[in-house]
């Protein structure tokens, strides 16, 4: 794995600026984060056990990304309002969310790269450190 992955993960999403269809990319049976999904036993942090931690999302980030999914650059734009943390047995990784910039919902490009987009509902089999970092990427998304 790329060494800038190490403790960050990304959620890919679509969000449809018109409609409010909002799907998160879901890669296989391995889960929504990217570019690994997230190790057993990782749990999410609440807030007051995040207020300690200040982390910017780094500005290669969506580059890195793009790369590693085999994208354009700017097919993706990140979304500043969600910086969440993640406890997992080989240390904190910090999870970002990253939005398409298309109009149209991408299922045939997502599907060229292994992942179907999915609305929230139909990812309640994701991992429970998942599901929590889903709804509060679909609350975000939702308020944004």
């Amino acid at each position: 794995m790329n060494p800038f992955f190490s403790q960050r993960r990304v959620i890919v999403y679509y969000n449809g600026a018109i409609s409010g269809l909002t799907l998160f990319a879901q890669f296989g049976d391995e889960g929504v984060c990217r570019p690994t999904p997230l190790p057993v036993l990782s749990s999410y942090l609440e807030l007051d056990e995040q207020a300690a931690i200040l982390e910017l999302a780094p500005a290669n980030l969506i580059t890195e990304v793009c790369q590693h999914l085999g994208l354009p650059d700017d097919l993706l734009k990140l979304n500043p309002e969600f910086i969440e943390r993640v406890d997992t047995p080989e240390g904190i990784i910090t999870v970002y969310l990253a939005q398409f910039t298309l109009l149209d919902p991408p299922h045939a490009l997502m599907a060229e790269k292994g992942a179907k987009l999915k609305p929230l509902t139909a990812l309640r089999q994701s991992s429970p450190a998942e599901l929590d970092l889903l709804r509060r990427a679909y609350a975000v998304v939702m308020e944004s």
